[in-house]
């Protein structure tokens, strides 16, 4: 080397260092070392990334030789958890000198910087050339990943996967490939999704999987999710929907009863459309048609066995051979119970016998009957019971509309309340009847086609409301006797056993007491209807004529008032509801009068 390119600074360094030891250098042993000298220094400079050998690994950090005067100590920081447990003695390890003599004389390194310095080139060449990067995830962050790609890289947790992912603690420590999506170089920011390049892998596996298939093809498949219709059944990166309709021929109600995700399925594929990437799949088309292998014994009019294999509120499916099920109406089951639910009767996989009443084959239809084994009671309803005809039998229920009465096994006549007396006001039927009592009626209805039968009781007897206008025409003065006090006036109740009405306004305006229940008192009829049953009856007139009679002078109006707003001041307190509603009618007629 010429004297030319040594620096005069290093010669002149290097001879004082030689004659500070006791050498005696001439001038080329001189210019030799400041040539070392400077071919070091040329090496081992700051900021240069050099490689260098791993001495020894500990709590402290990571010793390092670079072949330099001293070795360097990295501190355990820069290190994830990954590369520190991979780092082993005399292992290769690149690092920066980030100083190279400190005030302790040692050089420091950093094994980050390096890394970081050679991830940059690396991270936007690959971003440049919109290619994927692997990296290690390092732990979780708020709102997605961190991931080592050489660097620390954010995943977003929207981008972590094609679909929603509920623990990303499961990725911690997996390798991971994916997309470089934005970087700022200045900040040191590198965002990166797995999610487009899962998608873009899954659109190359679809393409090829589409381009494989055919329809009729018989493949395997997982199941990936369950619907109410059906399920989605994942061949190779493309879904295809196993419709609840093509998964047996029998029936079920919802298609877990057959699957649960994850199982494995081996399915036929019924149709294609590869542009939009729709199948639709099968797995009943696998076995042969069950409805078109029926024997002979299954048509209309015969008798069949079969399991139950549902019951909903409608009627039983009755399964008669592997894959066909029959349905038995509610309204098949019985000519005469009145059945509401199905399954305080039956139960799932009990043995039944039905009789096939329809069968339609194309459309794997089939209706059961379980009444029609039997004779139809209400055939014989017309030979044995007729309109007007006397009966006994016994009460079988009693509802708020009135009672039912069992004319033979299986067949009950309705007594509507209405039917029950042509005078009592009878409020429920169990105030008068119980379940069991024994019961007269006459018959006034027969409905052979609504299956229903009309009773009645009051029958029994001669209608006391028959020619009523008649017997009490208006102004006939009749004795009764009072049997309820309501708030709008009295119930009265003839010889006769009709009931009549007087009204509030029939009352003796200054007479709030007048009738009591269990009185007997004489009425005036003042209203009168057949059609109606209604009988109205009044005091006021009765009282006016025993006053004439008796030549009393009857009181006017206004003083008739005065008298009884005195009586109403004195009277004590606790008045009926009737009394009260008396008074407010008297005084209302009272201020009506004066003006």
């Amino acid at each position: 080397m010429s004297k030319e390119r040594i620096n005069p600074r290093q010669f002149a360094h290097v001879q004082a260092v030689a004659m500070s030891e006791g050498f005696v250098l001439n001038a080329d042993q001189v210019k030799e070392l400041a040539s070392l000298y400077t071919g070091t220094l040329d090496t081992y400079k700051q900021g240069s990334i050099i490689q260098g050998v791993v001495l020894r690994t500990s709590s402290d950090g990571v010793l390092v030789d670079i072949g330099f005067k001293s070795d360097g100590l990295i501190p355990l920081y820069e290190f994830n958890e990954h590369e520190f447990k991979k780092l082993t003695t005399g292992a290769p390890i690149e690092v920066i000198i980030d100083e190279l003599e400190n005030a302790d004389g040692n050089v420091i390194l950093s094994y980050e910087k390096a890394k970081a310095q050679k991830a940059w080139a690396v991270i936007m060449k690959m971003f440049e050339e919109g290619k994927p990067v692997e990296g290690t995830v390092l732990h979780k962050v708020k709102g997605g990943l961190s991931v080592d790609i050489g660097m620390p890289a954010f995943l977003p947790g929207s981008q972590v996967d094609v679909q929603r992912v509920a623990d990303f603690d499961t990725f911690v420590g997996q390798t991971i490939t994916a997309y470089i999506i934005k970087v700022n170089q200045k900040r040191g920011n590198v965002i990166i999704s797995r999610r487009k390049y899962l998608g873009e892998q899954r659109a190359e596996s679809r393409k090829k999987v589409l381009d494989d298939l055919s329809v009729g093809q018989v493949i395997q498949g997982t199941v990936k999710n369950i619907t109410n219709y059906g399920v989605f059944i994942d061949i190779g990166g493309v879904d295809g929907l196993l419709h609840i309709t093509d998964m047996t021929w029998g029936r079920i109600a919802h298609p877990s009863e057959m699957v649960k995700i994850g199982d494995t399925l081996t399915v036929k594929v019924l149709t294609l459309d590869k542009e939009n990437e729709k199948i639709s799949l099968g797995i009943k088309q696998l076995a042969g048609n069950p409805w078109e292998q029926l024997p002979e014994s299954v048509k209309v009019g015969e008798k069949v066995k079969g399991v139950i294999a549902s019951i909903t509120d409608y009627g039983l499916f009755i399964e008669v051979a592997k894959g066909v099920e029959g349905l038995v109406h509610i309204s098949e089951i019985s000519w005469t119970d009145r059945i509401t639910d199905l399954h305080k009767h039956y139960k799932v996989g009990q043995e039944i016998e039905a009789l096939v009443v329809s069968l339609d084959k194309e459309n794997r239809r089939m209706s059961l009957s379980i009444k029609q084994l039997e004779k139809n009671p209400w055939e014989a309803i017309a030979d044995q019971f007729a309109i007007g005809q006397r009966i006994t039998g016994k009460v079988s229920n009693i509802t708020d509309f009135g009672i039912f009465v069992q004319l033979m096994p299986g067949v009950d006549g309705l007594v509507h309340i209405s039917d029950l007396s042509w005078t009592e006001h009878v409020k429920h039927p169990a105030d008068i009847f119980k379940k069991g009592d024994e019961v007269e009626a006459i018959i006034t209805d027969i409905n052979k086609q609504k299956k229903k039968i009309s009773l009645g009781i009051k029958q029994l007897t001669e209608n006391p409301w028959e020619n009523i206008e008649q017997k009490y025409p208006v102004g006939t003065v009749v004795s009764g006797e009072v049997t309820k006090i309501t708030d709008f006036g009295a119930f009265v109740k003839l010889s006769s056993g009709i009931e009549g009405l007087v009204h509030i306004s029939e009352f003796p305006q200054a007479q709030a007491d007048a009738l009591k229940v269990g009185q007997t008192a004489d009425f005036k009829v003042i209203k009168v209807s057949q059609e109606d049953h209604k009988l109205g009856l009044t005091l006021n007139t009765v009282q006016e004529h025993t006053e004439k009679r008796s030549g009393r002078r009857q009181q006017p109006s206004q003083a008739l008032e005065k008298q009884a707003q005195r009586k109403h001041q004195e009277a004590p307190k606790g008045k009926s509801q009737f009394q009260l509603e008396l008074e407010k009618h008297a005084a209302r007629k009272s201020s009506q009068d004066e003006e």
